[in-house]
């Protein structure tokens, strides 16, 4: 199964912004013309993927390396670099222009960074004494769809950037891709943020309308409403564990560019030691029927179609069939090898979930976000580190404790950070610094309200069905994710209603309108009377952007597709995020090491 996802049911035409994507690069590779090398940058090959298959690449005459500090073997006269703007690349592509003109090797060199050019890179291109050999320029490469809902901006350090390094150029590359979104879609007239951050990418937005507008002359736009997001607003979602089967699947098996990499072993095969990819995108028919449900019911969905399939088989074998019945068998067969490979995964999932600890785990988060008991979270916690259990799986339960508690009292705080330091190193005092500084672990300055939030919004939702549900919070089993409650109350109603809940949670929020015909043109429109006429006059549902600065979990996106299809919710919701993220992907880039 190819790994590029099927874009056709997408909401908006998200397939012309892919063959834009794929038509800039190809037109780069043309512009050079015979023979070449394209040297890519690991960090992006993911991205590339997700855009065009490799056959394409080599139809164009092009030779494919993936970039390391090793020296480049290759023949060809015209080499091509394309690249993310990390300072260690540079430093590469240096060493691979200095080994070849010491063997008295001539080439052209060209380098491309993906989106934009970097004043600090070609600063140690200078030093390096190479940037003269090189000619420079950009692959606008801002935005990779994953799926037909799901928009990925590719950036991955975005969020520590942000609060950790007071680094914000990530906004405006956020800014940017939404901008791209407006120039082919239509000027988005409703726009709501809550965070700092959100409000930094809707008012640099507004500045690229003042620089390149968007023509709103009697254009509709296809975005109705866009909604931004900072991660920063609900840290206790990304630290929960995910229970619907493709959020577990990133939990314990990491999905990544829309794949999971795993042993052949768990797929069936003979092989040990061999690793294979799995695609992950509604391309799969079984995948798209499960993906979003709670895992238990996936293992009964799995069982049921099995058991199905088989009882075919014994009619088939036994009694006379018609030309008609064998046709809708052969067809049920085709789709035997995706039955096999999600009964594979879902055997493997069950594996890990039935253990103990994956089970004392979850009890524990409820725990916590119930805010049932201070001490039993404390000492699990306590005994986690005593036990030097894995850092990051003590990491996660710990920011979740501290959020949910606006921070540990001294005394708490204090003995838990000294003994993470001598159960783990003081090698990670640059960590927990890290979490300290982006409000993750830290000391509690004032009583946390999160009991009122929790309330107000109906976090914790008792006997949840997560066979039948009603509500979003089969997604965690019981628990409703913050972010999912307050993108609702923003497409139904605005912010105006829970202004005070939103004056609980970290940094400011806003909603404007701006100029331009808009489909759904009040803030009241989204649902009722309104949009129904709207509806019937454009002849489309109302399509709402919802964008995470920080990351999106899958359950997340979940729980959006639960609230569009349901059947008063006259809406499609597009995800927009600066990378997918679990837990511990989230915390990766704030883990740093002293060395």
């Amino acid at each position: 199964m190819a790994q590029i996802p099927n874009l056709d049911n997408a909401p908006i035409n998200l397939a012309s912004i892919r063959e834009q994507s794929q038509k800039e690069l190809l037109m780069i590779l043309k512009n050079i013309r015979g023979k070449k090398c394209l040297v890519i940058d690991p960090k992006i090959s993911g991205s590339l993927s997700l855009i065009l298959q490799t056959a394409l690449l080599k139809e164009h005459g092009v030779e494919l390396r993936h970039l390391s500090a090793e020296p480049l073997q290759t023949e060809c006269t015209k080499v091509v670099y394309l690249v993310s703007d990390q300072l260690a690349t540079m430093r590469h592509i240096s060493l691979h222009i200095h080994d070849n003109t010491s063997k008295g090797l001539q080439k052209e060199y060209y380098l491309y960074f993906v989106p934009r050019r970097s004043v600090a890179c070609e600063q140690i291109l200078k030093e390096e004494k190479v940037h003269d050999l090189l000619a420079i320029g950009e692959y606008p490469l801002y935005m990779v769809p994953l799926d037909e809902d799901v928009i990925s901006f590719e950036l991955n350090f975005a969020y520590k950037e942000c609060l950790v390094d007071a680094d914000t150029s990530s906004l405006w590359h956020i800014a940017k891709a939404i901008h791209r979104l407006e120039l082919s879609f239509g000027l988005i007239p409703n726009v709501r943020a809550k965070g700092k951050a959100s409000l930094d990418v809707a008012e640099i937005l507004d500045r690229m309308q003042t620089e390149e507008p968007v023509n709103i002359d009697n254009v509709l736009p296809d975005i109705s409403t866009l909604i931004l997001l900072d991660r920063e607003v609900d840290m206790v979602t990304p630290m929960c564990t995910q229970l619907t089967y493709e959020g577990l699947l990133d939990e314990l098996l990491h999905v990544n560019n829309g794949a999971v990499e795993l042993d052949a072993s768990i797929m069936g095969a003979q092989q040990e030691g061999k690793k294979v990819k799995v695609p992950l995108n509604s391309s799969d028919k079984l995948l798209k029927e499960t993906r979003d449900l709670n895992f238990e019911v996936v293992v009964q969905v799995l069982r049921q179609k099995a058991t199905s399939m088989k009882q075919d088989y014994t009619d088939i074998t036994t009694n006379n069939q018609t030309v008609s019945e064998l046709k809708d068998f052969v067809k049920k067969l085709n789709s035997l090898p995706e039955m096999t490979r999600h009964i594979n995964l879902a055997q493997h999932l069950s594996t890990l979930t039935s253990k103990p600890s994956f089970l004392g785990r979850l009890d524990m988060e409820h725990t916590i976000v119930e805010s049932e008991s201070y001490d039993i979270s404390f000492e699990y916690i306590e005994e986690m580190i005593h036990k030097q259990e894995p850092l990051a799986s003590v990491l996660r339960l710990l920011i979740l404790f501290s959020v949910t508690n606006s921070g540990l009292p001294k005394r708490n705080y204090d003995y838990l950070r000294r003994e993470i330091l001598h159960s783990y190193g003081f090698e990670h005092m640059a960590t927990l610094n890290n979490l300290e500084k982006a409000g993750f672990f830290r000391k509690q300055e004032m009583r946390s309200n999160w009991l009122t939030v929790k309330r107000a919004l109906r976090l914790v939702v008792e006997d949840t069905d997560t066979a039948n549900p009603n509500d979003i919070s089969y997604v965690f089993s019981g628990y409703a994710p913050l972010s999912v409650r307050l993108i609702h109350q923003a497409i139904r109603s605005g912010w105006r209603p829970i202004e005070e809940i939103l004056k609980l949670l970290p940094g400011p929020h806003f909603e404007t309108k701006r100029g331009g015909l808009s489909r759904a043109s009040s803030l009241e429109s989204l649902s009722g009377g309104s949009a129904s006429v709207d509806k019937a006059a454009s002849g489309r549902r109302s399509v709402v952007l919802v964008v995470f600065i920080g990351g999106v979990t899958f359950a997340e996106i979940s729980a959006l597709r639960f609230l569009s299809s349901q059947e008063l919710m006259e809406y499609d919701i597009i995800i927009a995020t600066t990378k997918i993220v679990n837990g511990q992907t989230l915390l990766d880039p704030f883990v740093e090491k002293l060395s």
